[in-house]
């Protein structure tokens, strides 16, 4: 039997759009001789509709349009999603999977629909008679269905598997995510005999009765699918806000060189502006670097000093006097240091690339990676601002790969330079972080990205974490390189020192900051935001931890 696996973009919330769209591929599928054409679940409505789930003219309309593609079914038949009234589901709703031919039209699965959720299992239907299973799933990346759960299935029913998934990008509010579409097919053995690519829409006509013989898939880095991921989110994320141009700081530091790398690769160097905002703390190495990535890259470039700014603003904030009822005689605001340090931020961002990007008719990034983000290392209405953040679900240690994959998978040269690779991560706010004398962040990213990864991604708190340590074998439980503990930490003050420092501020004022941040790229299935609801309640040691805490410091 000739079945069309369909990868196709799905438009959320469009399902004139994509009855239109599900109408050529039929023809499609029609052309090449097809019997069958197989498409993804919620087809035509696509899956993170947010409100619009409420409202039952939208569910009416999706169903209506599912008529339409049971008129165009003509001599073929078509088994697609869609979305039905009734059920245990969001908003009373159900996903459906649908045979339509000739113009009728009949359910053949259904599954409550979970609209506030990520987690899915396709919808199965096997064929009368052929041994054949069709799988509709409409999952985003990395959360669509495990191939080794694909294989088990087609394997117990010893029965051909074939299986689609939805294509395209959709949010829900400040979480995006990108569906990866690649169509599977499964012997009655479990092997997989064919994958398409991600991120590539068409039509792939398979043979249920001689299916292709895959050739060896060459082993590729953990980054690659990540990448591939970043880019066509951007691409497409872009496009839905009708934006062509982007705006980038650079420091000369490894985050923001991988978003200009990448926003390049996407969009092209003739769309991209990189900026560099140098004050006297930014070392001349930082900024011959930022240079080099910009002639490496192509890119429009320009040198925007800020030192005169911050020292004007410093100054006219502490001479104005603060008057009123409450005022003391003569009192005036005091511009510390570290109130000093953020202000280059603020100017960065608010004053310089917020005025470029404007009258550049563009947007500027912001450039965060999820260790940062954790911990709140970030300036509100500063570096924290930006349309997007394409690095914010990648720790640190994800960034150097992908800095590393650029320069060898995607450019074929050294577009970042070397030296952002192998130079000290530092801001550059103050003398304290000299990265010519090796000063740089507060955070030691070898250890401290694994124990944040462990805190979100793994829900761990300081008590799993503190138990491990006791136990003396906490850099295999948080996955980070063995040894660094002890060398970090000596002594157990210095490390419940360290993991009550950071635990505080990732329940605190971090988790503000990460209600105000911007929009961002989920590529790990636990990205902040909708993956990831959090509530401002601050840190809570148990009990546990505490008495574990008094023994371990002889207390």
């Amino acid at each position: 039997m000739k079945i069309a696996l369909i990868s196709m973009e799905i438009i959320p919330g469009r399902p004139d759009l994509n009855a239109a769209a599900m109408a050529e591929r039929i023809r499609e599928a029609k052309d090449a001789h097809a019997e069958l054409a197989l498409f993804p679940a919620l087809s035509l409505s696509g899956l993170f509709l947010g409100s619009v789930w409420k409202q039952p003219s939208f569910v009416r309309d999706c169903m209506a349009y599912a008529e339409e593609i049971a008129a165009a079914a003509d001599g073929i038949t078509v088994i697609f999603g869609n979305v039905a009234a009734g059920g245990e589901g969001c908003c009373g709703l159900s996903r459906t999977l649908l045979h339509a031919r000739d113009g009728v039209l009949r359910e053949v699965a259904r599954r409550p629909l979970h609209g506030a959720g990520t987690r899915f299992s396709p919808l199965l239907y096997e064929l009368p008679g052929a041994h054949v299973i069709l799988a509709a799933d409409a999952s985003p990346f990395p959360l669509c269905f495990e191939a080794r759960t694909l294989a088990k299935t087609a394997q117990e029913q010893r029965a051909v598997l074939l299986y689609v998934n939805a294509l395209g990008l959709q949010d829900k509010g400040k979480t995006v995510y990108t569906f990866a579409g690649s169509a599977q097919a499964f012997r009655v053995d479990g092997t997989r005999a064919l994958i398409t690519p991600a991120y590539k829409d068409g039509v792939t006509i398979v043979d249920t009765a001689a299916l292709p013989t895959p050739s060896d898939r060459p082993a590729e880095p953990a980054i690659a699918p990540i990448y591939r991921t970043l880019r066509y989110a951007v691409r497409k994320f872009l496009a839905r806000i009708h934006m062509k141009r982007v705006v980038i700081g650079i420091s000369g530091g490894i985050d923001s060189a991988v978003a200009a790398a990448l926003y390049v690769d996407a969009i092209g160097a003739e769309n991209v502006l990189l900026v560099n905002m140098p004050s006297k703390f930014n070392s001349a190495t930082t900024k011959g670097l930022a240079a080099q990535l910009a002639k490496n890259l192509g890119c429009r470039h320009m040198i925007v000093p800020i030192e005169e700014s911050v020292s004007y603003t410093a100054k006219q904030l502490s001479e104005i006097p603060i008057e009123g009822a409450a005022a003391a005689p003569g009192e005036r605001l005091t511009i510390s240091s570290f109130v000093r340090e953020n202000m280059q931020a603020r100017n960065r961002s608010g004053r310089v690339l917020g005025t470029i990007a404007a009258a550049w008719g563009a947007g500027f990034t912001c450039n965060g990676n999820k260790a940062e983000t954790t911990v709140g290392y970030a300036t509100l209405y500063g570096d924290l601002a930006g349309f997007l953040c394409a690095l914010a679900d990648l720790w640190k240690y994800q960034v150097y790969d992908l800095a590393r994959y650029l320069n060898e998978h995607v450019y074929g040269r050294e577009t970042i330079p070397q030296g952002i690779i192998d130079i000290v991560p530092s801001a550059e706010l103050s003398d304290a972080q000299n990265v010519d004398e090796g000063k740089g962040d507060p955070i030691r990213y070898p250890y401290h990205d694994y124990l944040f990864r462990a805190f979100v991604e793994a829900d761990r708190n300081p008590e799993d974490i503190l138990t491990h340590y006791a136990d003396d074998d906490l850099e295999a439980y948080i996955g980070c390189e063995k040894g660094l503990v002890k060398t970090y930490f000596p002594t157990a003050e210095d490390f419940i020192a360290d993991l009550e420092h950071w635990w505080g501020i990732y329940r605190g004022m971090a988790v503000a900051k990460r209600i105000q941040s911007p929009p961002l790229l989920s590529v790990s299935g636990r990205a902040y935001g909708s993956d990831y609801p959090e509530s401002q309640i601050g840190a809570y040691e148990t009990i546990a931890y505490r008495a574990l805490k008094a023994t371990l410091l002889g207390k």
